[in-house]
């Protein structure tokens, strides 16, 4: 048995480096998962190799009709949702504040923020369908501390934030908890490759070597804690958010020499 036997769980961007783990794991233990991304043919993919318990949609977050239309597809292949991830994320180039051009705010803002507003928005009436659920908003650490030059992106993970506890409150009756997880630097294209109009990658401004665990993360460190927050173990967490960034937020380790 399961976890998410006859559960059923929509994960955004789920094709990318941490979408796609996510999905994996959430199908291994039982789920019916719902792949909702904009790449259609790479969640075709994903949910051909998967078999029947499988559904790919195509789904741009900023879009409310979409959304509307991802969930009527769920709910006709699946009945009502269980669990809902909001994973999709874009990164801004990096830039100081007076050189980012609005165009990129707004686009960063639409995509991280009412992207995930949309989908709490879509999602509610068919977690209450289902007798409650679960919604986890992926947040960041970028969203804890202001992040030089990426002012859209830490913006919109300040604001998911906000977000997540209003809507715990608002929903917590309703037995739906929503919480989010905040990642560190995670190994995944959306770190190792440039952003869009950039020409470095964020893991260029990186070392781990100072973080107490001294290593970048793997998209496996977010998928265990999403199990954890999307499961019955997690049934007393609501409004909660979860960091797992190897204790990058900590600040630098210290070496002690007993010499």
């Amino acid at each position: 048995m399961g976890r998410f036997d006859h559960r059923t769980v929509l994960v955004t961007g789920g094709t990318g480096g941490q979408g796609a783990s996510h999905i994996r794991a959430f199908h291994a233990e039982g789920a019916n998962v719902v792949i909702a991304d904009i790449a259609e043919d790479r969640g075709r993919a994903l949910a051909a190799e998967l078999g029947e318990r499988a559904l790919a949609v195509r789904l741009d977050v900023t879009d409310e009709e979409a959304w509307n239309h991802a969930i009527a597809q769920t709910e006709e292949r699946f009945g009502p949702l269980s669990v809902l991830i909001n994973n999709a994320g874009v990164q801004n180039p990096a830039a100081p504040i007076e050189a980012t051009d609005r165009r990129v705010w707004d686009r960063i803002l639409n995509i991280n923020l009412t992207g995930t507003f949309l989908g709490i928005r879509a999602a509610v009436s068919s977690l209450r369908r289902s007798g409650g659920g679960v919604i986890i908003n992926i947040a960041s650490t970028s969203g804890v501390g202001g992040t030089a030059f990426y002012a859209p992106y830490a913006s919109s993970k300040w604001a998911v934030r906000g977000l997540t506890k209003t809507a715990a409150l608002e929903l917590g009756r309703d037995n739906i908890r929503v919480n989010a997880i905040l990642p560190g630097v995670i190994s995944t294209p959306f770190i190792t490759e440039p952003a869009a109009g950039s020409d470095a990658p964020i893991s260029d401004f990186y070392s781990a070597e100072p973080f107490a665990i001294p290593r970048v993360g793997e998209p496996a460190d977010i998928t265990r804690a999403l199990l954890f927050l999307g499961s019955d173990d997690a049934s007393f967490a609501t409004g909660a958010e979860f960091v797992i960034d190897g204790g990058l937020l900590l600040g630098p380790a210290l070496k002690y020499d007993a010499a």
